[in-house]
């Protein structure tokens, strides 16, 4: 079954149009410059003429899907003709299982795990590699404990329902007393086991004016420390690395990569293309120009969100060229999708 995606596709190729639109994309993926009549009658399967090829050619051209840049160059693919592409002639290449295995590995040794995605993505797959964590007020507590690290800083481990851990350094004065602070975690758990953060923060917010207890006043520093709100503003994009992204022909240019750049590291204006995207579950391809941002023209993404039942969602994807190898790039970004929503990969 192929990607959900971001919009509808025309009507239906011709057989030999398909054929011949899904090999001009394989040569235009892997070489990022315009294909001849020539090279894309060797790729077909089936014995075509160049005259043959080229008459198709202009039917897809006066369709919308490929275009010709120069008088005496061969075409490429519109964005037009890379949703066709992607709605009616993608074939997904699944991973094998070593690279499930090679995958897994890589996010099992990552520092923070949200990074690790990242990068491992970005890596991967030769482009920008993104994960959105999942916000935090809808956070379910299942376990939560302290660890002295200084005199003056304190860790706190929270863990949620779905097993997923979010951990944050806090200032707390002290010494010696870890089995203080097990005790009041101990407490706190009995306490709020199975209530969200945002109910905590209101409780305590409500409790403002009481006498309470050492852990109360801890727990309040904590809470008031995770960034739970509920603007987007609130939430973290973690792009682990850029690098990968000027192997691309397409970012030699550093005016488009400034483009790029500008587009990602706005996190408000992110989180609301990936909202335009991202209205259902699922792997999602976008092209820039179905956007309202023009300076995406050109690029593409692909998106899904991540996250256990019952919990807030996180997103995690790519942004690249729009002739991006999207047969690898889907399963990729859906696997890595699946073991960041597993308990055991918290």
């Amino acid at each position: 079954m192929g990607p959900s995606t971001f919009a509808a596709a025309p009507a239906l190729l011709s057989e030999r149009q398909g054929r011949v639109l899904r090999a001009l994309v394989s040569s235009f993926v892997g070489d990022a410059v315009p294909v001849a009549s020539e090279t894309i009658a060797s790729l077909l399967p089936v014995h075509l003429s160049p005259q043959s090829v080229r008459n198709t050619l202009a039917e897809l051209e006066e369709a919308g899907l490929v275009d010709k840049p120069h008088r005496s160059a061969g075409r490429v693919p519109t964005a037009r003709g890379m949703r066709v592409f992607v709605d009616q002639l993608l074939a997904l290449r699944e991973l094998g299982s070593f690279e499930k295995r090679d995958v897994e590995d890589r996010l099992e040794l990552g520092r923070g795990l949200d990074e690790s995605a990242s990068r491992l993505l970005s890596e991967r797959t030769r482009l920008l590699g993104f994960v959105v964590p999942p916000r935090l007020e809808a956070v379910v507590l299942r376990h939560l404990s302290f660890a002295r690290l200084s005199s003056e800083r304190v860790l706190a481990v929270v863990v949620s329902e779905g097993g997923r851990a979010y951990q944050r350094v806090i200032e707390h004065a002290g010494q010696g007393d870890q089995a203080d602070l097990d005790r009041m975690a101990a407490g706190l758990c009995e306490r709020l086991a199975g209530t969200s953060l945002r109910e905590i923060r209101r409780r305590l917010m409500v409790e403002a004016s009481a006498l309470r207890t050492r852990a109360d006043l801890l727990l309040e520093q904590l809470v008031r420390d995770l960034p739970i709100a509920a603007e987007a503003s609130a939430q973290e994009v973690v792009i682990a690395t850029r690098l990968a992204l000027l192997d691309q022909p397409e970012f030699r240019d550093p005016q488009r990569v400034r483009a790029l750049l500008q587009a990602v590291e706005d996190k408000e204006r992110l989180l609301g293309l990936l909202e335009q995207i991202l209205d259902a579950r699922g792997v999602r391809v976008a092209f820039g120009s179905e956007l309202v941002e023009n300076e995406l023209d050109g690029l593409a993404f692909v998106a899904t969100r991540y996250g256990r039942p019952g919990e807030s969602t996180g997103t995690l994807g790519v942004i690249g060229p729009g002739r991006m190898d999207f047969a690898r790039v889907i399963p990729l970004v859906r696997y890595v999708s699946e073991l960041l929503s597993e308990p055991a990969r918290a």
